[in-house]
């Protein structure tokens, strides 16, 4: 048997952030096409509902697509027969293609099965029966519609608001109930799956719970370029076990070759269709829920890159601050920056901002042009930096610098306007 072929640490990076998206060509503006491209790339977006800079599922699409129009992913994520993306539990909650639907039916049957593990809905059957029964009659409802419609006795079966939503969560595990969308408060809004999935998917022929293994593991293989078994268990979050086995077939098949990669000490496996890149000229802010970063070893083992989010860490104990987005350069992590939207004053906060070590010469300036495009996103119109970290100072005088530029250039625009009417003004006088 020959020996697998060798990567170095940065060309096992560079395979990873092209399966990822970072190679490809933006749009301007991006389009759905765009938004389409990108979702084949990542496979997933995560859901969460801390909202202190945007909602982590717009955050992926920005970091790879640039300033887009957030309407793209409400469109692919509602309606029915157009729908390209539904809420389940595929990484975490977050949304995934709805050609997936078909290879999470043995998740769902899970749950299903399951049930007694649900303490707090095992054996209410009534609860069940009516909720389905408003839905079928409703049509798509939060868990407070719902609430508010049906009776709240305790003498009968104990309704109340935290039942219901438990029943629903359940029911939406199970796969009774699907996702149809959220409403302006980030609700979830539920509906019988028949009048949220397309008709394709929904007549998908059944697979077996080996194939459906093998489809996720194919899509994460996809996603990720190079990967060790872990990464790749982790990215629809399956079991070891059943992830090697679905390996071991792609190796078989040819789709997924073994590799050995400096450093790692895992095998790894190089997907047959990956690019491999001699370089990546990206420049983002990457969410703390973004697919680059969320397993935490593998960004340690590709980027040295040391990474955990403090959201849930006292004030006093976080080493960075509360939510802090690393900071994509080319093809390194060479930053981290702790940031907040500030909507009511228009002003991106950057509450601390910290260069990794080695960390290059234009960390800063590439920084400072990567947050002032951000705020343009975000509808922000000043980038403040409060000066917590060791990349502040130059980080602030970099906005500052950048500033005085612009403020130049608009006065001598206004200044040359200003000339030519008078020119014309005097013109006209003769």
């Amino acid at each position: 048997m020959s020996r697998p072929q060798s990567l170095s640490r940065a060309q096992a990076r560079r395979v990873a952030l092209a399966a990822q998206g970072f190679l490809d060509k933006p749009h301007d503006p991006p389009t759905m096409r765009t938004v389409s491209r990108t979702l084949d790339r990542t496979g997933v977006l995560q859901v969460d509902s801390v909202n202190v800079l945007a909602r982590a599922h717009y955050m992926p699409l920005y970091s790879r697509m640039g300033a887009y129009d957030t309407g793209l992913l409400e469109r692919a994520s509602t309606g029915r027969q157009q729908r390209r993306l539904v809420e389940y539990w595929a990484h975490v909650q977050a949304f995934m293609p709805v050609e997936l639907w078909p290879a999470m039916a043995h998740r769902r049957d899970h749950h299903r099965t399951s049930r007694g593990k649900w303490s707090f809905v095992a054996e209410d059957d009534e609860l069940e029966s009516r909720l389905l029964a408003e839905l079928a009659d409703r049509g798509a409802s939060t868990s407070r519609d719902l609430d508010d419609g049906l009776p709240r006795s305790k003498d009968n079966w104990g309704w109340n608001w935290s039942r219901t939503r438990r029943m629903l969560d359940f029911l939406y595990a199970a796969g009774d109930v699907a996702i149809a969308g959220r409403n302006s408060q980030f609700e979830v809004r539920y509906d019988l799956p028949e009048r949220v999935l397309p008709d394709a998917v929904l007549a998908a022929p059944d697979l077996t719970v080996e194939e459906q293994h093998l489809a996720l593991v194919r899509r994460a293989a996809l996603s990720h370029g190079v990967a060790t078994v872990k990464c790749l268990s982790d990215y629809y979050r399956m079991r070891t076990d059943d992830t090697a086995r679905a390996v071991d077939t792609m190796v078989e098949t040819g789709e997924l070759e073994p590799v050995s990669i400096e450093g790692w000490k895992r095998p790894a496996y190089l997907h047959r269709d990956a690019r491999r890149p001699r370089a990546i000229a990206a420049r983002a802010l990457l969410s703390p829920f973004d697919p680059v970063v969320w397993e935490r070893e593998r960004a340690e083992q590709l980027f040295d890159f040391h990474y955990r989010i403090e959201i849930y860490t006292p004030a006093e104990k976080r080493l960075y601050g509360y939510y802090v987005l690393p900071f994509l350069l080319r093809d390194e992590l060479v930053g981290r920056v702790d940031l907040k939207a500030d909507r009511p004053t228009r002003r991106l906060l950057v509450k601390g901002a910290y260069a990794e070590a080695g960390a290059p010469a234009d960390t800063a300036l590439e920084l400072a042009a990567e947050l002032r495009r951000m705020a343009g996103w975000l509808g922000l119109d000043q980038v403040v930096v409060e000066g917590r970290g060791d990349l502040a100072p130059e980080l602030a005088t970099e906005l500052a610098t950048e500033l005085a530029g612009e403020l130049a250039t608009e006065s001598s625009a206004e200044s040359a306007a200003e000339s030519a009417a008078e020119e014309r003004s005097v013109g006209t006088a003769r």
